[in-house]
């Protein structure tokens, strides 16, 4: 436990049973299943929190769940970048990656901000393992085509920035059944082995996919999904959501993480959760209890 472990002792033991019962059911249900989590946002800058994701994923671990971290690390990249003097350049919120940028991107994403992520959970009591697209040949990309939002003749070139073309999960499997946890860096490679960075929603929604995850866990720096009144929609089908995109309900950041999430449930995974990874354990809570602590996409 972290130094800075709350002080619980007003609960009384029978609560704190009663609580831990609780949880049963939703161990039972999800034991052996595999979990593929979207980490970025708040929640991997701040140290206490950053603690607590790591306690959750090991614990998730340690009931025979199969948790799969994929990391994003945008404030990073840029902290990076503005460190060497480079201005970050965006088209349509997609990163415009050229060489140098990618260079910048993969020793960020695969050395600093992954090692971080393997170095707490290893602190928290689980065997993290940190992967690549390249490794186990993981993530194949290709570069990503992107057309002008207003004219589709258009096309914007963003550079080494990637679309996926396949991903083959048995490096994935063959960790999971031996006990570690893989942390995944979005980064795919291309037929010449060059390097591509892809959004990592993308990369989650498509692991997820082909892992045939039970659950995708998507933390980010919001609620979840809000509607015009900006209440929190806790249970969503994907039909809903098509009605939110179209009023305009869902807009901006959340467009490719929602269509991301939207994919995973429409292809098989069970169920996607756009949680808050401002609250500390905000996923146990979602997974673990009965409570909605963020939007629940289910797949049907």
């Amino acid at each position: 436990m972290s130094s800075t472990a709350p002080d619980l002792t007003h609960i009384a033991a029978r609560d704190k049973a009663e609580i831990l019962a609780q949880a049963l059911p939703y161990i039972r249900k999800f034991h052996g299943k595999t979990l593929v989590i979207k980490y970025g946002g708040n929640a991997m800058t701040d140290p206490a929190l950053q603690a607590d994701f790591a306690e959750d994923v090991v614990l998730l671990k340690l009931v025979g769940m199969n948790p799969v971290v994929v990391h994003g690390g945008g404030p990073q990249i840029e902290t990076a970048l503005n460190r060497l003097g480079k201005k970050g350049e965006f088209i349509q919120g997609m990163r415009v990656t050229d060489a140098e940028t990618m260079e910048v991107v993969e020793w960020v994403l695969a050395g600093e901000v992954q090692q971080d992520i393997v170095g707490l959970i290893n602190q928290a009591g689980g065997k993290a393992v940190g992967l690549t697209g390249r490794d186990g040949g993981l993530i194949r990309a290709r570069k990503l085509k992107m057309l002008d939002a207003k004219d589709p003749n258009k096309e914007h070139d963003v550079g080494q920035v990637g679309d996926i073309v396949q991903i083959d999960p048995s490096v994935v499997r063959a960790l999971q059944d031996d006990q570690f946890i893989p942390v995944v860096s979005p980064i795919g490679f291309g037929e010449n082995n060059e390097s591509y960075n892809i959004n990592a929603d993308v990369v989650a929604g498509k692991l997820a996919t082909v892992l045939k995850a039970e659950k995708l866990v998507l933390l980010t720096n919001t609620p979840g999904v809000l509607d015009k009144d900006g209440k929190l929609l806790t249970d969503l089908s994907a039909r809903q959501i098509d009605a939110l995109f179209e009023d305009g309900t869902i807009s901006g950041g959340m467009l490719p993480k929602i269509s991301g999430a939207l994919d995973a449930a429409k292809s098989g995974v069970n169920s996607v959760h756009i949680i808050d990874g401002r609250v500390p354990h905000a996923m146990l809570l979602e997974i673990l209890t009965d409570q909605a602590y963020g939007t629940m996409i289910r797949s049907h």
